[in-house]
């Protein structure tokens, strides 16, 4: 089993559940982070000067059987890009076990 991480643009995250429900990903977790990334530039608005340092992003966890980790980061690669700085970032690791609290199933099937 894999454990996909994404952090994604806030404003590409309805595209990215639609994506992931289209290869049969229907159940993730996700919330609103803040951090820090390679995007230097400020924007005006309105004649203020804000700062761009800190960037809304949108995190998505996603724990997926081997067979669904490459359709799992394609969709998220199609879905969340623009091509521009900031797009963000996909990080893959390995779950060495998964249990069903309700029932104490363990295993890939608890996936389902």
């Amino acid at each position: 089993m894999k454990k996909i991480e994404a952090i994604i643009r806030k404003s590409k995250f309805s595209k990215v559940k639609k994506a992931l429900h289209e290869v049969g990903v229907n159940f993730f977790t996700y919330w609103d982070v803040t951090g820090l990334g390679n995007e230097k530039e400020g924007h005006v608005y309105r004649g203020v000067s804000y700062s761009t340092s800190d960037i809304q992003r949108r995190y998505l966890s996603i724990v997926v059987n081997n067979d669904f980790e490459e359709v799992t980061i394609k969709a998220i690669l199609e879905a969340a890009a623009t091509g521009e700085v900031g797009d963000g970032k996909i990080f893959v690791s390995h779950i060495e076990e998964v249990y069903r609290i309700r029932t104490g199933e363990k295993g890939g099937n608890t996936l389902k």
